[in-house]
């Protein structure tokens, strides 16, 4: 990317934990909680071989994408890496796709988490509330990347807990401990139709909702580079992406498919996991899980402001965007990418 004149390289901030749980949001959204009832209403229990096949996937190009992180640490990422091994057309191309996908996320999100807020305070309209969450996270980004860093820990870290809590219940109903519900054992795995009811083509089908759930894996590639030791963080990150694969999604999704039928009529608009938990007779699952996925969407708005604005900032230093766009604050914060990101998702 060539030297960059101190008055606008970026300055760093990130400590150990930061990255650590980054590396852990960036595969934990809200589409676990809500798109995996699409999944499982199309694969049925043989969604867990979908989560597996697009989980190996995602390690595999973890793994390469670590390497060349590790060697040539950058806030462009793979646009870079692109840009360096096959020419300057391949690193323009994805890193302008990549960031309009993160700035089409930007009111996506703001969205749900206003529709949220609002079924809670109905007296102040969504997108009151989708321009102050947006604008709030956009100022907290700005000022710092710390803010980021520690703001997401935070989110993170409530995230990692439900999900624990959420597998520890299941495990209990499995195993016949559970005393407020008369649910145990494995049997809906097959009882339904067999593991596999729609075939593998269906298994297949499901691969592509999947995949949109680990969508935010590489941004840890992309915020270890404003780390302290940036190879360090990024090996550490790539290492646990099997088990983190493993505890969050393979293990939800069985207690899921293990305690409800696959077919439950309502299962899409519910969702999977409130549904499990009202099998459980949990109170007021509607609101845990409207709380748990309002964390999960602010998390996800968060990473997209700061990722939309660090590769809007690497294009513009390589002299593909506008050179406003790569500039920076007091903080050495890209506020050039941050703000010229906000007006384009509009468009």
């Amino acid at each position: 990317m060539g030297q960059l004149s101190e008055s606008h390289a970026l300055g760093g901030g990130l400590k150990s934990r930061h990255v650590t749980m980054l590396s852990i949001a960036g595969v934990i959204g809200a589409s676990l909680f809500v798109g995996s009832s699409v999944a499982i209403a199309e694969a049925g229990p043989a969604v867990l071989l979908a989560y597996l096949f697009a989980g190996l996937l995602v390690v595999m190009i973890m793994r390469m994408l670590a390497e060349m992180a590790v060697a040539t640490p950058d806030t462009g990422s793979f646009s870079t890496y692109a840009d360096k091994a096959i020419g300057p057309w391949a690193g323009y191309t994805i890193g302008w796709l990549y960031w309009w996908f993160w700035v089409l996320v930007i009111p996506l999100e703001a969205n749900i988490a206003a529709i949220i807020l609002n079924s809670w305070i109905s007296g102040i309209p969504v997108w009151l509330f989708s321009l102050v969450i947006t604008l709030a996270l956009t100022g907290s980004n700005l000022l710092s990347v710390k803010n980021y860093g520690e703001f997401e820990f935070w989110l993170a870290l409530c995230k990692v807990i439900a999900i624990l809590a959420f597998i520890a219940l299941g495990a209990a109903a499995i195993s016949g401990f559970y005393p407020y519900a008369e649910v145990s054992g494995i049997s809906r795995l097959w009882a339904h139709g067999g593991f596999m009811p729609n075939g593998f083509g269906a298994v297949l089908s499901a691969m592509l909702i999947t995949m949109f759930s680990f969508m935010g894996a590489e941004i840890v590639t992309i915020a270890a580079a404003e780390s302290d030791t940036p190879d360090k963080h990024i090996v550490r990150a790539t290492n646990s992406v099997i088990w983190r694969i493993s505890i969050f999604y393979l293990c939800s999704i069985f207690v899921v498919v293990a305690l409800i039928p696959w077919n439950m009529p309502g299962l899409k608009s519910a969702g999977s996991y409130r549904s499990v938990l009202e099998l459980l007779h949990i109170p007021h699952a509607k609101f845990i899980m409207d709380c748990v996925i309002l964390l999960s969407v602010t998390s996800c708005l968060n990473s997209a402001l700061y990722t939309a604005s660090r590769m809007l900032y690497s294009l513009s230093r390589r002299g593909d965007a506008p050179a406003v766009m790569g500039k920076t604050n007091r903080s050495k914060t890209p506020w050039g990418g941050g703000f010229y990101s906000l007006p384009a998702r509009r468009f």
